[in-house]
């Protein structure tokens, strides 16, 4: 990804993404480590919810630091970056 294509991606802030919980037809994002993903594609996320234990629409960068998979997850052709978490939201989530 060029400086340029990450100087025009979308900036979410945590309420802006919890309006993509993957219900009632709408697209399933979640953040980790500061970017944004659609998994809407994913088999695994149907509905919003990945596994009975996590949430579209959430930062899962503190809930995936315990998952059984790296975050090679996000590499998969059913996962897209579509932005970032906006840099208030990561100060307040790494602490």
């Amino acid at each position: 990804m060029t400086d340029s294509t990450l100087s025009e991606e979308r900036t979410f802030t945590e309420r802006e993404l919890q309006q993509f919980d993957g219900t009632r037809g709408k697209p399933a994002y979640i953040a980790y480590e500061g970017v944004v993903y659609d998994v809407t594609a994913s088999s695994l996320w149907r509905g919003g919810l990945h596994k009975d234990l996590h949430y579209a629409g959430t930062d899962l960068t503190r809930t995936l630091r315990k998952a059984p998979h790296t975050a090679e997850v996000f590499t998969h052709a059913t996962v897209k970056r579509v932005g970032r978490l906006s840099n208030d939201q990561l100060t307040m989530n790494n602490d």
